[in-house]
C-alpha cells in the first residue's frame, strides 16, 4: 500500500538564522481597542517593546501595521512613539502583504528576513506571515510576542503550528535578541542585555 500511495514528503523547513544586516522588524496591529482583549497583553507588549528597542540599537528597519484604525484604534501610544509616520501602514485586509503598497514598503527596505510580532496570531499575524513567506522572505515569528484573545488560544496554537509547517521559524524574544546581537563584544551587547534582563518572566 505504501508503494502505491507513497507519503508526501514534508516541506523542508528553513534553517536560516537572523542576520541583522538582512532583517527588519514588523509589528502587526497592536492597537488600542484590540490589545486589552489579548491574553497576557501586558507581558506581550513588553516583549514587543524590547524587540523595537533592540531594532533601534542594532540599526534594523522597523515597520508597523494598523488594521482599520478608525474602528480598532491606532497603535498603542507606547509603541506608536517608537515609529515614524512613514513606518506605519494602515490596512484593510487581514494580510498586510495582500496590499501591493505594503509589499513595496517592505521591499524598499532591502531586507530578506522579517521578524514578526503582534496580534492577533491566528488572523492578521498569520495571514501576513504566510503571504510574505510565499513571496520569498525568511520569516521569524516571535512566539512570546504574538497573541490572540483569551477565548482564541487554541486558534493561536494552530496558527503557530501552521506557520511553522509553512517553513517559518518560531523563536522567543530572548533568542531573537541574542541572535540579532550575535556576540558579547558587539557594541550594542550591553543595551540588548539590559533588554533581556527586563523581560517579564
Amino acid at each position: 500500500m505504501s508503494e502505491l500511495f507513497p507519503q508526501k514528503p514534508r516541506q523542508a523547513r528553513s534553517v536560516a538564522r537572523i542576520d541583522r544586516e538582512r532583517c527588519l522588524l514588523l509589528v502587526v496591529d497592536v492597537q488600542e481597542r484590540l490589545a486589552p482583549q489579548v491574553l497576557g497583553h501586558e507581558s506581550l507588549i513588553a516583549h514587543i517593546e524590547a524587540l523595537i528597542w533592540a531594532a533601534q540599537y542594532l540599526g534594523m528597519p522597523r515597520l508597523a501595521t494598523e488594521h482599520c484604525p478608525d474602528r480598532i484604534g491606532a497603535l498603542i501610544p507606547r509603541l506608536r512613539e517608537r515609529f515614524l509616520p512613514e513606518e506605519i501602514y494602515r490596512k484593510t485586509r487581514f494580510g498586510a502583504a495582500d496590499h501591493p503598497e505594503f509589499e513595496s514598503m517592505v521591499r524598499s527596505r532591502g531586507r530578506s528576513q522579517i521578524v514578526v510580532a503582534g496580534m492577533e496570531a491566528h488572523v492578521c499575524v498569520m495571514q501576513t506571515t504566510l503571504a510574505l513567506a510565499a513571496k520569498g522572505f525568511d520569516m521569524f515569528v516571535v512566539g512570546d510576542a504574538v497573541g490572540s484573545r483569551q477565548e482564541r488560544q487554541q486558534d493561536r496554537e494552530l496558527a503557530l503550528a501552521r506557520m511553522r509547517d509553512a517553513g517559518c521559524i518560531l523563536l522567543g524574544t530572548e533568542s531573537a535578541l541574542f541572535e540579532c546581537t550575535a556576540a558579547g563584544d558587539d557594541p550594542a551587547f550591553r543595551d540588548v542585555l539590559a533588554l533581556v534582563k527586563s523581560l517579564p518572566g
